[in-house]
């Protein structure tokens, strides 16, 4: 299935103490640029997310995001009675020494910073926690491509739409591609007869058939259909499709070009710049797809 480029997904689990959650988000971009956030505690997982994130991702600019809420009342910093009680004790006896008075509320602050009153404890990545984090990180991912999926049906039904518009532009031109030829050569004709100079009849219709052939657009509206068929069967028969659509969007306004520079004619050069507008609008929104 068609995927666009653009995607968003979020995953969360809940563990006793805390909730880990998982955001993944994505814009177009032309290779895989992966950025990742994350706790400090989870940077062994890193490698492990970004291969699975990458295999699932494929191409864009995409930004992981993990987060980690505590739930439960919990410190991983405790404080040693023992020594926060001598400090007080010696604390005190300096102030009667010293017959200075002073409020707890200013000492206790004071007290804590002392060396070896407050220890904190170092955390490590439980197991549990290891599952959890890859757990939301699948629940993302396949939220981030649902939303893909969504944005690709949509992108492509638009695409084909366009498509079917440049062949309805082509098949309007060949009413005014049978006239044309007269048109030149009336055009021709009237342009020499105001010159009143001698002419070999013969040699001016031979000229006239030759450039005229020159101006045929018969090869250029073939292979305008054959690319815009071929853009339909890649659409529906192949997934990550974005580059080789590009491709063929190229093609298609080489023979549109051509086209324009042979039309000679008002009305095909109206429906060639049409069939430019639409296709700037394909090549415009192929930069989404995957």
């Amino acid at each position: 299935m068609i995927k666009s480029m653009t995607g968003f997904g979020k995953g969360e689990v809940a563990l006793p103490s805390k909730k880990i959650t998982v955001e993944v988000r994505s814009l177009n971009s032309k290779q895989l640029d992966l950025a990742v956030r994350m706790p400090g505690i989870f940077r062994q997982k890193e490698f492990e997310l970004r291969s699975v994130a990458a295999a699932a991702i494929q191409r864009g600019k995409a930004d992981i995001t993990v987060t980690v809420e505590n739930t439960a009342v919990s410190t991983s910093a405790t404080v040693n009675k023992e020594i926060f009680g001598e400090y007080m004790r010696q604390v005190n006896e300096a102030l009667i020494y010293s017959g200075v008075s002073a409020d707890y509320d200013a000492i206790v602050p004071a007290v804590l910073r002392m060396p070896e009153v407050v220890s904190a404890q170092t955390e490590s990545l439980t197991e549990e926690e290891s599952a959890a984090l890859m757990q939301a990180l699948n629940i993302a991912l396949e939220q981030f491509n649902s939303f893909r999926e969504q944005e690709g049906a949509t992108l492509i039904a638009d695409l084909l739409r366009r498509v079917d518009l440049i062949e309805e532009y082509k098949l309007q031109v060949e009413p005014f591609e049978a006239t044309r030829a007269e048109t030149i050569k009336n055009r021709i004709r009237e342009n020499l007869a105001q010159l009143k100079v001698d002419i070999d009849t013969n040699r001016l219709e031979q000229e006239m058939i030759f450039y005229i052939e020159k101006l045929d657009i018969t090869e250029e509206k073939v292979r305008l259909s054959n690319h815009c068929n071929y853009f339909r069967e890649v659409a529906a028969a192949e997934e990550a499709v974005g580059r080789k659509l590009g491709f063929i969007a190229q093609e298609m306004g080489r023979e549109i070009n051509t086209l324009g520079s042979k039309s000679n004619e008002a009305n095909m050069q109206i429906l060639v710049v049409k069939m430019k507008d639409e296709l700037e609008k394909i090549k415009e929104q192929v930069l989404n797809i995957l």
